[in-house]
Formats: structure tokens, C-alpha cells, sequence
């Protein structure tokens, strides 16, 4: 047996308990839906948009690397490469969310649509069969560039050929744009519009940042938890997690300040359709969840990320980056939630359970894309240069 098998071994280990355990919490989920079919839906909604943020963020974060490159990128480019490729696993786990969509938005009901004026008005853009497209779309897009980014930078890998650079970074300028597009309206149709009389003109960004943000702690703590496999443990150092951990530090602030600005701009604005929304969230100790947010998602992590000594321990920061990630789950809670219990604090032991076996499934289908890789681009004449530099 050679060296480099058993943490490989290891990997399948834990590729095929990752995946007993989704199946089993699925399974009991299903159970649950059994009893009572709207908490269902509502759980696996906020276990879904928080598994879905990673690989999104994943998506965002390549293409900025192959834009503005940085010796950072190079460590985690191949678990951000295989986040992208779960996209197709994403499509199957969207079907629950498609035979729940009359229980989780009122514009899909019709009994409501008639009722409502402002849901009539609406109509033309909020109703199941044009949502199931744009739906459809957005997946299209993702995978489809998704699967360009990919391709390329294997063949890149393989034949050591400057002109695929040119290739990656012709498509990640308007594959970021399109990213942007994509979230957007994605938010807008999956979670704002379980609120239809509400909206913000910065929903969309806040989610584009949150997400990367997500994808950043996640493969921080994927990056130290393989270190020592080779040949990523002949690139990872402390400089390599000094700057992803400058990286998570600048997502924070900037989540932090688009979250606030959302807030100061509806709370200015005072306009009785758009207050509501933050009442709902900040009453019936739902202000305690908000108080949590400021304090674990932004404040600790803001403190501790300062320091320099914390982003060059590669076990201490993957440790913040596993509490900011929780804390992502924490905000979609927060987010979708309070819109089917505005007036009092609601949880559910599908709330725990789903984003288990959603995660579970995915994390196992992760692992298995990240073993058909080498850990490194190693023939990247990018990355080539990079080693030279640092050397």
C-alpha cells in the first residue's frame, strides 16, 4: 500500500458515512412530512438555501480568482471546483421545493390570488409555471459555465497551456456577471417572495455576499482538515491561511455593511409596507435571534479576524470560519422563518434534521468529486509561477 492511500481510504470512509447519514435524516424528514407537510417544506426551504450558498459561492469565488489571481486561490481551487460540480445533485434537491411551492408561497395558491389585489397585480411575473423556468435557468447557467470553468482548468492542468488562462478569465468576467443576475433574481423568487407585498433593492446583493461568504468558510475548514494530504500539504502555510482568513474577514465587514444598509434604508424610508418585514423579525423573541447575528456573525468574528496570529493558525481559524458558517444557517433561519411566524419565535426539529441530511447528501457527493482531482492544479503555469515567487 503506498503512502497516499489511506488518507484516501480515510476520504471514502467518510464520503460513505456522509451519505448514511443525509439519507437517514431524509428519511426521517419524509417521516415528518408525513405528520405535518408545511413544516416540512418550510425546514427543508432553509436547509436547501443554506447547502445551495456554498456552491454558489464557490461559483463566485474561482472566477474572481481566475480575474485577479494570488497564490491564495491555487490552495483551494479544486475544492471550489468540485462545490461547482454539485450543481446537478443541487437540480435533484430542488424537486421537494417544487411539490411544496403551494404550501410555502401565497401567490402560488389560488384561492389567494383571487382574494388579493396586490397578488393580481403580481400575477404576471409570480406564478408557478414562470417561476419553474427562471428556476430552470438559473440552474442552466450555473452548470453550464460551471462545467466551461471546470473543463478548462483540467485541460490547463494537463497540457500547461498559457492560452487556457485566456479562456478562464474571457469567462469569468461576465460569468460574475451573470452570478449576480442569477442570485438575484434567485433570492427574489425563492425567499423574498414568501413576503410578496415586501421588497428591497438590495435583497439580491446581500445574498451575493453571503453566499461567497459561506463558500469561504467552508472550504477554509475543508483546506485545513486535508492539509495534511499530499500535495496540498507542500502548498498550505501560514502565509496561505493569513490570506484566506484577510479574504473572510473582508466578506464579513462586507455583509455586515450591506445587511445594515438594507435595515437604515428601510428604517428611514418608514413606508408601512416595508417596516413590517423587520418588525416581524425583531418581536416575539425573534429579536434575540437578530441580537446574535450582530454579536456571532459580525462582532466575535470581526475581533478575532483582526488578529494576525488567529489567521495564521490554520485550526483556530477554520474553528471561526465553522461558527460563521453555522451562523449563515442562523440567518436564513432568520430570514425565512418569521415569514410563516411573524408574530412569535417558531423551531421545529425539522429545522435541525433537514439541513443534516440536505448536507449529508451533498457533502458525500462533494467528496466525491474532490477525489477524481489532484488537490493541486499542478500544472497550471500560474500556480507554477506563484511556488517560483514564494520560494
Amino acid at each position: 500500500m503506498s503512502p497516499s492511500e489511506p488518507p484516501r481510504l480515510r476520504m471514502d470512509e467518510l464520503q460513505q458515512r456522509s451519505l448514511l447519514i443525509g439519507g437517514l435524516a431524509l428519511a426521517v424528514c419524509a417521516a415528518g412530512w408525513f405528520f405535518s407537510p408545511q413544516q416540512f417544506f418550510r425546514s427543508y426551504l432553509v436547509a436547501y438555501l443554506f447547502w445551495i450558498g456554498i456552491p454558489l459561492g464557490c461559483f463566485a469565488i474561482v472566477m474572481l480568482h481566475h480575474l485577479v489571481g494570488g497564490g491564495w486561490g491555487f490552495v483551494i481551487q479544486r475544492l471550489l471546483e468540485a462545490g461547482i460540480r454539485t450543481f446537478p445533485l443541487m437540480v435533484l434537491l430542488f424537486i421537494p421545493v417544487l411539490f411544496g411551492v403551494r404550501d410555502l408561497y401565497v401567490w402560488a395558491r389560488p384561492d389567494e390570488v383571487t382574494t388579493e389585489a396586490f397578488l393580481r397585480q403580481k400575477d404576471l411575473y409570480l406564478n408557478v409555471p414562470f417561476f419553474v423556468t427562471r428556476t430552470i435557468i438559473y440552474f442552466a447557467v450555473w452548470i453550464s459555465v460551471g462545467y466551461f470553468l471546470n473543463r478548462w482548468s483540467l485541460e490547463q492542468d494537463r497540457i500547461a497551456e498559457g492560452g487556457l488562462t485566456q479562456r478562464l478569465q474571457s469567462l469569468s468576467g461576465p460569468g460574475l456577471v451573470l452570478y449576480g443576475l442569477t442570485v438575484t433574481f434567485a433570492s427574489i423568487d425563492w425567499i423574498m417572495s414568501l413576503e410578496p407585498r415586501w421588497y428591497s433593492t438590495i435583497y439580491g446583493m446581500i445574498f451575493m455576499v453571503s453566499f461567497v461568504l459561506a463558500a469561504f468558510a467552508f472550504v477554509i475548514a475543508v483546506a485545513f482538515f486535508l492539509s495534511g494530504l499530499e500535495p496540498l500539504s507542500n502548498a498550505v502555510s501560514p502565509d496561505r491561511f493569513q490570506d484566506l482568513g484577510n479574504l473572510l474577514l473582508a466578506f464579513v465587514m462586507f455583509w455586515a455593511y450591506m445587511a445594515f444598509s438594507q435595515f437604515l434604508l428601510v428604517w428611514v424610508e418608514n413606508l408601512a409596507q416595508e417596516i413590517p418585514w423587520y418588525l416581524h423579525r425583531t418581536t416575539g423573541s425573534w429579536e434575540w435571534v437578530a441580537l446574535s447575528l450582530i454579536l456571532f456573525q459580525f462582532s466575535l468574528p470581526f475581533v478575532l479576524l483582526l488578529s494576525r496570529a488567529t489567521k495564521r493558525r490554520a485550526g483556530i481559524l477554520s474553528i471561526v470560519a465553522i461558527g460563521i458558517l453555522f451562523m449563515h444557517w442562523v440567518d436564513l433561519f432568520w430570514m425565512v422563518t418569521p415569514a410563516f411566524y411573524p408574530s412569535r419565535f417558531h423551531f421545529h426539529w425539522m429545522d435541525i434534521i433537514a439541513p443534516i441530511g440536505v448536507g449529508g447528501i451533498w457533502i458525500g457527493v462533494f467528496l466525491g468529486q474532490l477525489k477524481e482531482r489532484s488537490l493541486l492544479p499542478l500544472h497550471d503555469p500560474r500556480f507554477s509561477q506563484t511556488q517560483e515567487q514564494g520560494a
